[in-house]
């Protein structure tokens, strides 16, 4: 009797608490930060429109420039066909890597560990360099044997062919093993109940475990984009008019360099967040679409 008395005491106790407003914890601490922040974004942002350093004038001015917006151009085909040659180069390594043939999973794994293992930097000037190792390309016999047709290299391979296969190989290597910790993601009775409903290895991946591992893969492959248009601003050792390539040549001329550096900058930011959007869309939408397919939906 005493044990039920007191259960019931709680449960009044409870209830008549239930109805009292809920107090708040002081924290002063949490307030100090609060007060610094917001003296620190003061300072900033006082700081970027009254130095006349950052003249805001010119960069208004050259903001919507024609060789400005050129470059902008340059930049988005620069990265959308990089990252079109890594996503499709990183799929088709990423299956060799998880090859049974030792051969093809070893050159895959050859090829991720020399491109992730040397500076991009450095990879962009050996290809707007190729012309000094192989003057001409061509079709031929291998070692040493007659040539049917070939080219000279600097026609070939231009500044922008030697930025797009610089670009696009190093980002097929850093792709390849994004979307192989995707594919490892999808537990392995998933591909077994494929296989004993009678499924081929290339239902498999396409029905069942590429639709789990997507859900894996889209946010690093959406970082992956997100840099490479930042990236892409490394071209300009080899040439190629990119935006900060046209900015820079610009204030050779004007020796207006921040202004023009924060034109470069404020286009970077616009792109890197219609980028972070699209990302969360895609997020959003694989993340919906995520529920492992049952078998018969497959078919």
């Amino acid at each position: 009797m005493s044990a039920v008395s007191s259960t019931e005491h709680d449960r009044i106790d409870l209830v008549a608490m239930s109805g009292k407003p809920v107090l708040r914890r002081r924290r002063p601490g949490q307030l100090a930060v609060v007060v610094l922040l917001v003296l620190v974004v003061l300072w900033a942002a006082g700081t970027l429109v009254t130095n006349d350093g950052f003249d805001w004038p010119v960069v208004g001015r050259y903001l919507l420039d024609t060789r400005i917006l050129a470059g902008l151009l340059v930049t988005i085909q620069l990265t959308v066909i990089a990252e079109v040659i890594g996503i499709v180069g990183g799929l088709v390594l990423a299956v060799m890597r998880m090859s049974d043939s030792r051969v093809i999973a070893g050159v895959a794994g050859a090829y991720i560990w020399f491109f992730r293992g040397t500076p991009l930097l450095v990879q962009l000037l050996f290809w707007g360099f190729a012309a000094a190792i192989f003057p001409e390309v061509g079709i031929g016999v291998p070692f040493g044997g007659p040539m049917f047709v070939s080219w000279d290299t600097n026609q070939v391979i231009s500044l922008m062919t030697a930025a797009i296969l610089g670009l696009g190989l190093n980002e097929a290597a850093y792709t390849a093993e994004v979307v192989r910790a995707g594919l490892l993601s999808v537990p392995k009775g998933q591909t077994e109940a494929s296989r004993a409903m009678g499924f081929s290895s290339l239902q498999t991946l396409r029905h069942v475990v590429v639709p789990q591992a997507m859900k894996v893969i889209i946010p690093p492959i959406g970082n992956n984009v997100n840099a490479m248009l930042k990236t892409t601003s490394l071209v300009v050792v080899i040439g190629v008019g990119d935006i900060l390539y046209n900015a820079q040549q610009i204030y050779a001329k004007n020796l207006e360099q921040i202004p023009l550096l924060i034109v470069a900058s404020i286009w970077y930011l616009v792109l890197t967040t219609l980028v972070g959007l699209g990302q969360s869309r895609l997020e959003r939408r694989f993340s919906r679409d995520a529920v492992p397919l049952t078998l018969r939906e497959a078919r």
